[in-house]
């Protein structure tokens, strides 16, 4: 693949730019590189952070990040929650999440009365109490029940870390229910914005998961680089049926095919 033929490159976030708060030398440098030269978009279904504390994250690293670049599940949950006039939810997410859907929804109310949808983000704060107060709320059939993604676990430097679709499978365990919707990657939606401005053939997904990048970039229909710095290895690789366009060890490695 021909990076110079792209216009907009689409990054996932951990396991792609960084490890954790460890950068991705080659990854970084990349970025600097051809900041001028490529759009750069920053995309996490991670929602245990505010956008925010993303920016700063990526600051601190050295790349010139601004909000109006990064996405994240709560843009297509804000919208659904909107369409469907739905004001009163019940929250298992951490306060960093409320304060992001806070900020897009100040009329949101956050109860256990007349609830209309339970709403499930990566919850780096979950207690007990959540879990049993969401599980009884989720017995009654016309509750809705959303969750921001579907990542099964969040990469760290010392290994997978349990993640919302892990915590899905504990739901579908105690009440019987999945979600009935899921926001984030794989679903195209996280990329509309981007969509409408971009031609496909002009985008590129990069990122370290199968099961969420890769999918989200033929969801979307455009073209994506794996990269082998993250969750997916080799192994993995030779199990799927449909490969990615290009395979590199870290973005870094990307130079080299930027004519």
């Amino acid at each position: 693949m021909n990076w110079s033929n792209k216009r907009c490159v689409v990054l996932d976030m951990d396991g792609t730019v960084y490890l954790g708060n460890i950068p991705i030398k080659g990854a970084v440098q990349f970025i600097q590189k051809h900041w001028k030269d490529l759009d750069f978009y920053f995309l996490t279904n991670n929602t245990s952070k505010s956008l925010s504390t993303y920016v700063t994250k990526l600051k601190s690293m050295g790349i010139p990040a601004q909000r109006e670049i990064l996405l994240s599940p709560v843009l297509p949950l804000v919208n659904f929650l909107r369409e469907r006039q739905i004001q009163r939810i019940y929250l298992v997410g951490n306060r960093d999440f409320a304060q992001e859907l806070h900020a897009k929804m100040p009329s949101l109310e956050e109860s256990e009365d007349n609830v209309q949808a339970v709403v499930l983000a990566y919850d780096t704060e979950l207690t007990y109490q959540k879990l049993m107060r969401s599980a009884l709320l989720l017995q009654k059939p016309d509750i809705l029940f959303l969750a921001t993604h579907p990542d099964l676990v969040c990469p760290s430097p010392e290994g997978p870390l349990p993640d919302v679709g892990s915590f899905i499978s504990l739901y579908a365990t105690a009440t019987g229910r999945r979600p009935q919707y899921i926001f984030g990657k794989p679903d195209p939606m996280i990329l509309q914005p981007l969509l409408a401005r971009y031609a496909k053939d002009d985008m590129v997904m990069v990122g370290d998961r199968l099961s969420t990048d890769k999918k989200l970039a033929e969801n979307a229909g455009i073209d994506f680089a794996l990269v082998l710095s993250g969750e997916a290895t080799r192994e993995d690789l030779a199990k799927e049926e449909r490969q990615p366009t290009v395979v590199l060890e870290h973005l870094g490695e990307a130079e080299k095919d930027f004519l």
